[in-house]
């Protein structure tokens, strides 16, 4: 049909049907090549482009300043048996307070509590949101800006060797940071931090670490304090420390048990050059792979994570542009 008007047209007006085949090839090409602002799919495009055209949202993001900083000294001697050291580092005079064996349901409905009924600022309050649903108590002064090494066991007569196996209804070691002073927590939107630890026994032998870190704050809402997976160096080798099968092992172990997230462990020694350009200083974090690998100019022509090809639904800047400024004139 289409055919027999062309010729019908060409034999009216040679002139005129040269006019409308040009503009319908015109037309076509500004549809193809986006002249005109329309999204219309066209089968140029790529099919991942297709499948993902959302636009990648940029995160509004408020600093704020954690009075509280804990780790885990040596986490391959530690043991449930042997017990832990753990360091800290505050901003302010603090209170260390640990609980051995505490209930999994009673920290999560004390959380909780935090959120709906009173605020958890002091380790009393904890412990009434626990109902000492706990083994064994210790508390520790800690002095501001010190970075004490606080080594804390459960004591002998408990006669506890493990926690039973997965799932376990108690975590080996919950520790609580609270401010010492209390015009302190009128300062910081920070009041309190849980850190869930685990200590490897006879039955889990998977290595000490944090599990779970909790930032409570003083409007009643708290956050799990997630770390950042920035790009490897090239330079970097692997630790001599741990081989590969005990690497397995603890992955497995964590897959038993939830905890793994797929993810790669970080590397001990990170670039903070974009991964792209090889340039520009790494400064957008993406989300919800949490990788901070691409800098201020590369961020614009990435959907998709170039380090592990998650899609990215989110993004937050590191730092501001003024921030941004600031650094290059004291550099200068």
């Amino acid at each position: 049909m289409a055919a027999v008007f062309l010729v019908t047209l060409y034999e009216y007006s040679p002139l005129f049907y040269i006019a409308v085949v040009f503009t319908c090839f015109v037309v076509t090409t500004g549809l193809v090549l986006g002249w005109f602002g329309w999204d219309v799919p066209v089968i140029l495009r790529n099919s991942e482009e297709t499948q993902f055209n959302a636009r990648v949202f940029k995160k509004q993001m408020r600093q704020v300043k954690n009075p509280f900083g804990l780790e885990i000294t040596n986490p391959s001697s530690a043991s449930l048996t042997t017990g832990i050291t753990l360091t800290t580092d505050c901003l302010e005079d603090s209170l260390l307070t640990c609980y051995w064996g505490c209930s999994v349901q009673k920290l999560y409905e004390a959380l909780q509590k935090h959120f709906y009924c009173f605020r958890i600022s002091t380790p009393q309050a904890l412990e009434n949101a626990l109902y000492s649903e706990y083994l064994h108590q210790e508390q520790y002064f800690i002095k501001k800006d010190s970075k004490e090494e606080i080594y804390c066991q459960l004591p002998r007569d408990t006669k506890i060797e493990d926690f039973g196996t997965v799932p376990r209804s108690r975590y080996p070691l919950v520790a609580l940071l609270t401010l010492a002073d209390e015009d302190d927590r009128e300062i910081y939107d920070i009041i309190s931090m849980v850190s869930v630890i685990h200590i490897p026994d006879k039955t889990y032998k998977l290595s000490c670490r944090i599990l779970y870190q909790y930032l409570l704050l003083a409007q009643g809402q708290f956050h799990d304090l997630k770390q950042l997976f920035m790009s490897a160096n090239n330079n970097s080798t692997p630790s001599s420390n741990s081989s590969s099968e005990d690497k397995s092992t603890d992955q497995s172990l964590l897959e038993k048990s939830g905890l793994s997230e797929g993810g790669a462990e970080p590397p001990e020694e990170n670039s903070r050059d974009c991964v792209v350009c090889q340039n520009g200083p790494v400064n957008w974090v993406l989300l919800p792979c949490r990788h901070a690998c691409l800098c201020d100019s590369c961020l614009r022509y990435f959907q998709q994570c170039p380090m592990c090809r998650q899609f990215v639904q989110e993004s937050f800047a590191l730092c501001s542009q003024k921030e941004q400024d600031k650094d290059t004139l004291k550099t200068l």
